[in-house]
């Protein structure tokens, strides 16, 4: 794991330009995807006619922070509003869950999201308790079945099991495609110990479906355009960042903000 760390941390400045469209079939492989077959074009869908029904409250607290870490000061220079983030007109968290929510909105096939992952859960473990991390998968395209197999984990209460280890089988291991269908998906999750029947079930139910509506809508009313995109309490979009750690940075510094503002 050690090593996975290091390689994906090293490939964070190249990604950092490279990823935040999901890649066009027609293009050429994404140099972190390990197969020639890429992922459907990107597109933004519309959002949904009316708000889908939420899933069990568990979906609102999904990352809740682990403890009940000191508040501490943020490190380095105040963002600058439009450098650094955009304020978001009428915007709302994704979850009700007390607290400052932090939403990423993210996605398996990006490399940029994987190089990320590891600075996440670090820092996820340094947050204080009145701090609430979501993770949402953006539904760009009703083709890419990598959120619906988010949720229908969140759901089976295995994202422990499967969310890291779905970045790892895209971008380093190769035994995932960036396209991969729902059977691809349920057969790997079954390597990882998650029934595939109850899997494959729990990707078309209700609360995934309803979940995706919930995370299609967030995206579109935050103007998330690509990923990963640092949401906080549903107000501030970072945009800014120099490198992957400068943008959890500027998340500090916005979560200071509105904790000073409460």
């Amino acid at each position: 794991m050690k090593i996975r760390h290091t390689l994906l941390v090293m490939l964070a400045p190249i990604l950092l330009a490279a990823c935040g469209q999901q890649p066009d079939p027609a293009a050429s492989p994404t140099p972190t995807a390990p197969s020639a077959e890429t992922a459907p074009a990107d597109t933004m869908s519309p959002p949904v006619a009316s708000a889908p029904v939420r899933a069990d409250d568990r979906a609102e607290a999904q990352e809740a922070a682990p403890n009940n870490n000191p508040v501490t000061a943020p490190q380095g220079p105040a963002p600058v509003a439009g450098k650094d983030y955009v304020e978001i007109a009428g915007g709302q968290p994704f979850a009700s869950a007390p607290g400052i929510e932090v939403a990423e909105v993210f996605a398996y096939w990006c490399g940029h999201c994987a190089a990320f992952d590891p600075l996440v859960n670090a820092w996820k473990a340094r947050l204080p308790a009145d701090v609430n991390f979501v993770a949402v998968p953006a539904v760009f395209n009703d083709q890419d079945h990598f959120p619906r197999a988010f949720y229908a984990s969140e759901t089976m209460g295995t994202l422990d099991q499967t969310h890291t280890p779905t970045f790892n089988a895209i971008h380093i291991d190769g035994k995932l495609r960036p396209n991969a269908d729902p059977a691809a998906i349920a057969a790997f999750y079954g390597t990882l110990g998650i029934d595939q029947a109850r899997f494959a079930s729990t990707m078309q139910s209700f609360a995934v479906n309803a979940n995706l509506g919930r995370a299609r809508q967030f995206a579109t009313r935050s103007g998330v355009e690509g990923t990963p995109s640092m949401i906080v309490n549903g107000k501030y979009r970072v945009i800014g960042g120099t490198s992957l750690e400068d943008i959890l940075r500027i998340t500090d510094h916005l979560v200071a903000m509105e904790r000073a503002a409460q």
